[in-house]
């Protein structure tokens, strides 16, 4: 009975309407909460899902494919700014606006330029946010009867408008709209991300590709001596640098060296933190180096850049035209020694020949007069060899006779030669062909061949023999000069033909001779080549392309 009375108070009194209403309101909460939670799972899940390297229109496809589980969804879009215009640049489904530029009545410029979240319905009642301004709205031809806007903020600037649709009405409430608006903060990082990820790899695909297009070799070398990065301008460095350990030194990959190089530049980039220029020579090759500082943030050296330009062909030629101007200025100088020795030369022989003449041949002072006027004749022969080898005029290839240039050359230097007790052996084939060159020019290697053979017997001691031979051998004629001298070391048979380069004392050699006599060789379409050995000899071979013989037509 008593039970019975305080279940008729309590309904009396309300107690248990409240408790129901209590625990409605809970369960309603509890629903609230589970629905937030799960939806900042799928936001969380997204998020994680996005990638920088995605397209927009992947993003919104992986975004749309998830959205439903959070909020009813049957369309999602992204219309960015471009410029002055607001374009659909995404979608799902795909709609007919999608790239086009959206009308400044269109609804979604409202939700842009007011920088303000808006709901739009079909059936638009007055206490809704917005409605369509113009009738010919894109929105219309959507199919959507729901649909949520959200501008995209980037540092207080608005780039464009999330769009989220369904083609039920009244879909979407403050509670939508607040989860589209967490969703389009975390979009628009990824949109931003994506952007800026973008135009930092367009900035390295254009450096990389500036970087390789340079012709000329570029090195990233660090305090280690170590190549980071080069440009792959030899495909066996890229393969050597793809090993580790000392072999991706520089010196070692570069120079060929098992130590840094003395007075290494790296090292005075990192003291002085300037750049640095010099020339190298290595293995038969000049290089102009440039050395330049890479500065970190802190304002320290972490690398040094190395710039090399192979200039071996153009120092040829400056050498060649620094020794053209010499022998230009010595041929001159000797032409007018040459013209004052020729009239008393003259006046010296006639005499002679006069006196000869008065003696009569009976008279043994007759004899002497012989004696005089031969040897002054080979001071005529010598003189005007001299004048022949000073003039200097355009060059032209003729028909030249190799062996009359060779007896030329040698009786020029013949006394050059002798004095420093040195035995010249020729050996001229008398059968060799004509061939087409520049006879002053083919002297003047000559001499220059003869003249290295002579300064490599002046420390040797016992017999001195310097050889000078023509011959025939594979459509080449051949000049070939051979002595016994002290040869040369393996090392510097690279080096011997670059300019400048030279073994000598300073006083004794420019390094010019053999670099030009090259240069001449390969103007006439031949070659100079070596052999040595270091105690031994070496052996010079000027080897000229054979005359083409010309052909006729019958009849």
């Amino acid at each position: 009975m008593f039970d019975d009375k305080l279940s008729i108070i309590q309904n009396l009194t309300g107690v248990n309407s409240s408790k129901l209403n209590y625990y409605l309101e809970v369960q309603r909460s509890n629903e609230q909460i589970k629905i937030q939670i799960n939806r900042l799972e799928i936001l969380h899940q997204l998020i994680k899902d996005i990638n920088i390297d995605m397209s927009l229109s992947d993003i919104v496809e992986r975004v749309y494919n998830r959205l439903p589980q959070a909020v009813p969804c049957s369309f999602l879009g992204l219309a960015l700014a471009e410029g002055d215009c607001l374009v659909m640049t995404a979608a799902i489904p795909v709609n007919a606006s999608l790239g086009q530029a959206l009308p400044k009545t269109s609804v979604l410029w409202q939700s842009y330029t007011g920088c303000q979240r808006l709901l739009y319905n079909v059936n638009t009642r007055p206490e809704h946010i917005c409605s369509l301004v113009d009738e010919q709205d894109p929105v219309e031809s959507w199919g959507l009867k729901s649909m949520a806007m959200v501008p995209l903020l980037v540092r207080q600037r608005v780039i464009g408008v999330l769009i989220v649709g369904d083609n039920q009405a009244f879909t979407y409430g403050n509670s939508e709209l607040n989860f589209i608006e967490q969703l389009a903060d975390q979009l628009v990082i990824c949109i931003e991300n994506a952007r800026l990820y973008k135009e930092v790899s367009k900035g390295k695909q254009e450096w990389e590709a500036t970087f390789t297009a340079v012709p000329d070799p570029i090195f990233l070398i660090d305090k280690n001596h170590h190549i980071l990065r080069h440009n792959l301008r030899n495909q066996e460095l890229a393969l050597i640098t793809e090993e580790f350990g000392d072999r991706q030194k520089c010196y070692r990959i570069l120079w060929n060296r098992t130590a840094p190089c003395e007075n290494c530049s790296l090292h005075e980039v990192h003291q002085t933190g300037r750049g640095v220029y010099c020339q190298i020579q290595n293995e038969g090759a000049i290089f102009d180096a440039f050395y330049y500082p890479m500065v970190d943030s802190t304002g320290e050296i972490y690398a040094v850049i190395l710039h090399l330009k192979d200039v071996t062909e153009k120092v040829k030629m400056e050498a060649q035209l620094m020794h053209s101007t010499k022998l230009v200025a010595i041929g001159e100088m000797a032409a007018g020694v040459a013209h004052e020795l020729n009239s008393p030369m003259t006046v010296i022989i006639g005499t002679a020949q006069m006196m000869q003449r008065d003696l009569g041949n009976d008279d043994p002072r007759s004899e002497w007069l012989d004696d005089i006027i031969s040897c002054g004749m080979r001071c005529k022969k010598i003189i005007q060899n001299l004048l022949s080898f000073s003039r200097q005029g355009q060059f032209s290839l003729k028909e030249t006779n190799i062996n009359d240039q060779v007896e030329k050359v040698l009786s020029l230097i013949h006394y050059q030669i002798n004095r420093n007790n040195i035995q010249i052996i020729k050996g001229l084939d008398p059968a060799l062909p004509i061939v087409m060159a520049n006879g002053h020019q083919l002297q003047q290697v000559v001499i220059n061949l003869l003249l290295n053979a002579r300064d490599a017997l002046e420390e040797r001691d016992g017999e001195k023999v310097i050889g000078i031979t023509t011959a025939v051998q594979d459509h080449w004629a051949i000049i070939t000069v051979k002595d016994n001298g002290c040869g040369i070391r393996p090392d510097c048979l690279t080096k011997i033909f670059n300019p400048f380069y030279t073994s000598k004392e300073a006083s004794k050699g420019t390094g010019l001779g053999l670099s030009v006599s090259l240069g001449i060789a390969q103007s006439h379409g031949g070659t100079l080549e070596v052999e040595s050995q270091p105690g031994v000899g070496s052996t010079f071979k000027f080897k000229l392309p054979l005359k083409v013989p010309e052909v006729r037509a019958n009849g």
